[in-house]
C-alpha cells in the first residue's frame, strides 16, 4: 500500500503550534464529554473515554495533556459532509476496539474554526495523530480500513504502545490459495490487497511467491540445478536454479548465484539478473539479514 501518512505535504505548510491553544479554557471550565457536545460525525459509538468531543475548552486536557501518556487521534469533521459522516463511525469503532490504547478526539470544524486553523485543516475530514504533546502524522480524506489499521498501528508504536499485528482475513484467503496450488486465485487475491494497500509487504511477498511457483512449475529441481552448475553463463538456467533454491529454503545460495550472474553479464542479461534478484528479495522482506547482505553485494557488483 502507499503510505497514507502525508507528513511531508501537510507539515511543510508550517509547524502546528499547539502552544497557542494552551490556557484558552476558562479556569472554571471542565472537559466536555461526548454527551455534552455535538459530534462531527454523529453520536459517539466508542463509549467511555475512548472517544471525546474537543473544543477550545478541553483541548489542553483532552488532547495535549492526554497525549503525554496515550496517543490521541484527532478527527476533524463536520456534520453533513458525506466523507466525514461515513468515516467518523469507522474511527469510533476502532477506538472502542482499541480498549484505551488510544483516544479518538473529535473536532467539529464548523463549531471550532480556531482549532481547525491551528492545525491548518484544508480538507474535511482530516485526521491527525498527537503523541507527547506534538502532532506526528496526518492524512486528509478517507482511506480504506486496512490502511487505517496500519496507520494506527504505526501511531501506537510511535507512542510506545506494544502492538500485536492484526490478522488480515484477506491474506489468509490469498495464502490458502497459494498453499493449495491455486495460483490464479492467489494472484488475484494478492493483487486485490495491493490495489487497496499498495505497500503491503505480505501481499508483495505472496505475489512474488506466485511468480516463483509459476516459473518452476514442471521443472525437475535436481536436473535444473545440475544444468545451472554445468552452464554458469546460461542466464535462463541460473534464474531457474535461483527460483528452485528459494523455494527449497536456500535463499542465500540463490542470492549469491544471481549476484555472481550480475558480475559476469552485461546489458539486458545483467538487467534481467538484477531484476530477478530484487523480486526474490521481496519474498523474504527488507529486514532479513541475508537480504541486507545480498543488497550490499549487488550494489558492489553493479558499481
Amino acid at each position: 500500500m502507499s503510505d497514507p501518512r502525508i507528513t511531508s505535504s501537510i507539515f511543510t505548510r508550517g509547524a502546528v503550534d499547539l502552544s497557542a491553544l494552551r490556557g484558552t479554557a476558562p479556569a472554571s471550565s471542565r472537559p466536555a464529554t461526548p454527551s455534552q457536545t455535538g459530534a462531527p460525525g454523529g453520536p459517539a459509538t466508542g463509549g467511555g473515554a475512548a472517544v471525546l468531543d474537543v473544543t477550545e475548552a478541553n483541548i489542553q486536557s483532552g488532547v495535549l495533556e492526554r497525549s503525554m501518556t496515550t496517543p490521541v487521534v484527532v478527527f476533524f469533521g463536520a456534520a453533513g459532509y458525506p466523507d466525514s459522516d461515513q468515516f467518523a463511525p469507522v474511527l469510533e469503532r476502532l477506538a472502542a476496539e482499541g480498549a484505551g490504547q488510544w483516544v479518538l478526539a473529535r473536532v467539529d470544524v464548523q463549531e471550532n474554526p480556531r482549532i481547525a486553523q491551528m492545525f491548518q485543516i484544508q480538507a474535511i475530514p482530516t485526521v491527525y495523530a498527537v503523541v507527547g504533546g506534538r502532532p506526528i502524522d496526518a492524512f486528509p480524506g478517507v482511506i480504506p480500513e486496512p490502511q487505517l489499521r496500519q496507520w494506527l498501528a504505526a501511531v501506537l508504536k510511535a507512542g510506545g504502545v506494544t502492538v500485536a499485528e492484526p490478522e488480515d482475513p484477506r491474506l489468509d484467503e490469498a495464502d490458502d490459495a497459494l498453499m493449495s496450488g491455486d495460483l490464479d486465485a492467489a494472484e488475484q487475491a494478492y493483487r486485490k490487497i495491493l490495489a487497496e494497500s499498495p505497500a503491503d509487504a505480505a501481499a508483495e511477498a505472496g505475489l512474488a511467491q506466485v511468480g516463483v511457483a509459476r516459473r518452476v512449475a514442471g521443472a525437475d529441481p535436481q536436473a535444473a540445478l545440475a544444468a545451472a552448475q554445468a552452464n554458469p553463463d546460461d542466464v535462463e538456467a541460473q534464474l531457474l536454479a535461483a527460483d528452485i533454491e528459494v523455494l527449497s529454503g536456500m535463499a542465500e545460495q540463490a542470492y549469491e548465484r544471481l549476484v555472481g550472474l550480475v558480475r559476469r553479464t552485461a546489458g539486458d542479461d545483467r538487467d534481467r539478473a538484477r531484476q530477478h534478484l530484487v523480486s526474490l528479495f521481496s519474498i523474504a522482506g527488507p529486514d532479513d539479514p541475508a537480504v541486507a547482505s545480498a543488497r550490499r553485494a549487488l550494489a558492489s557488483a553493479l558499481f
